[in-house]
């Protein structure tokens, strides 16, 4: 069975941080029925359109799993229905602007009231505090959480990470605050509300620039490229370009083809307990017995020279053979893999990383897998749903309509008819 068969999702979210939660969710095994505005649904699915008409990527690849509901809630008999959907189900899920639900006549009282059963999770912006009403996206999320600040080169400006820390971080930190609830459900019988701020996330994902904060009172932090570079720290934690931010130093440093390819790099960890072995890999066996580099406090004030000396030998060679070459020594590398790289990846593939979905419209594309593996709970990524798609079915199935009832509903789950100019 999947660990989370029998859970039913009530999904209200939109956009990235709050489908990427329920996602995860659907990947587990939970029944989640997206609710959907008739006529247009979740935004996404028309914004970044590479095939006109068609469900975009943006959407596709944040819904698989799920089922979608269309619902005017403003509607008496969708309001009826969505009432009927809180009582069945075990969680909601939403990440609107603050006090939306309420005003649709939803608190977190009236969902008590409806189900006392229910998880009811959100995602905001911001937690309690001057800024707790503030629309919140990605990049704000990452500038406000500590990432921007601490990212990029210590003479350039702030700079926001590819990788959605803000967005789908978030949506992590809140599905694992759902299962959570739903355990201690099983001992208790009750539900409760789990809330998620997005500056939050991003802060709880840079922890160790928080860690690097207070170690900053007490002298400059020789891990750090202003360091080497006799540079003088200021009082707060700056931008340390390409730097490992743990104990081992490591860079960024060119390999062959790296004037026609910008990917062409790999990065280098000098890892204390292998040193005499990059030694002897770069043809400078001396440095293993010299003063200036034989131990690791000696060679924190020139690292930028080491790592020159090691990028004179990287750059003889392609980022894989030089990873080849590191790794009969134990010496921790990683080649920087561009995204076309990763998407023809077969080992990703066969591991369920990166997975090839068909789709009743867009056809055939690649979207990554459950980065989660359980032993006895395989996930199955099948296909985002088409708007409404399922609205029948669950109003039906789930929620004991008839046809005749089905009928009458109709109008508050479908888009209003245009009238047509006279």
């Amino acid at each position: 069975m999947k660990a989370l068969e029998g859970i039913r999702v009530l999904d209200f979210t939109h956009v990235q941080s709050g489908p990427t939660c329920t996602q995860l969710l659907a990947w587990f095994g939970a029944d989640v029925i997206k609710v959907e505005r008739p006529g247009t649904g979740d935004i996404t699915r028309n914004q970044l359109q590479d095939i006109p008409n068609v469900d975009s990527l943006y959407f596709t690849m944040l819904n698989h799993n799920k089922r979608s509901i269309t619902l005017d809630t403003k509607h008496p008999k969708g309001k009826e229905v969505l009432e009927r959907l809180i009582k069945v189900c075990d969680v909601l899920v939403e990440n609107f602007a603050p006090g939306v639900l309420d005003r649709m006549g939803f608190s977190w009282e009236r969902i008590q009231e409806l189900n006392p059963r229910m998880i009811y999770a959100s995602i905001k912006g911001f937690g309690p505090g001057p800024y707790e009403d503030c629309k919140v996206y990605e990049n704000i999320a990452q500038c406000t959480g500590g990432a921007a600040s601490t990212t990029g080169f210590d003479d350039g400006p702030p700079l926001v990470t590819g990788a959605q820390i803000g967005d789908s971080g978030t949506g992590l930190h809140l599905a694992l605050g759902i299962v959570t609830a739903l355990y201690q459900r099983t001992r208790t019988g009750k539900g409760q509300r789990v809330t998620c701020a997005m500056q939050d996330g991003v802060l709880n994902l840079c922890r160790v620039k928080l860690r690097d904060q207070q170690r900053l009172a007490h002298g400059p932090l020789t891990e750090y490229p202003q360091y080497s570079e006799g540079k003088p720290f200021g009082d707060t934690v700056p931008r340390s370009g390409n730097a490992s931010g743990g104990g081992q130093p490591g860079w960024i440093l060119k390999c062959k083809g790296w004037e026609t390819d910008p990917n062409a790099y790999i990065y280098f960890i000098a890892q204390a307990p292998v040193w005499d072995k990059i030694c002897d890999v770069i043809g400078e066996p001396e440095w293993k017995t010299h003063p200036d580099y034989a131990t690791p406090k000696a060679r924190l004030p020139r690292l930028k020279q080491i790592f020159e000396r090691i990028e004179q030998w990287t750059m003889t060679k392609t980022k894989f053979e030089v990873m080849e070459t590191l790794n009969k020594y134990d010496i921790p590398c990683g080649p920087i893999l561009s995204m076309k790289e990763l998407a023809e990846d077969q080992s990703l593939r066969a591991t369920g990383t990166i997975v090839e979905v068909d789709h009743p419209t867009r056809g055939k594309y690649l979207t990554v897998g459950n980065p989660i593996k359980l032993s006895d709970s395989p996930a199955e990524v099948r296909r985002s749903p088409l708007l409404g798609e399922h609205t029948e079915e669950i109003l039906r199935d789930v929620l004991g309509y008839t046809d005749e009832e089905i009928a009458e509903i109709r109008p508050a789950t479908e888009p209003p008819q245009r009238q047509a100019a006279e």
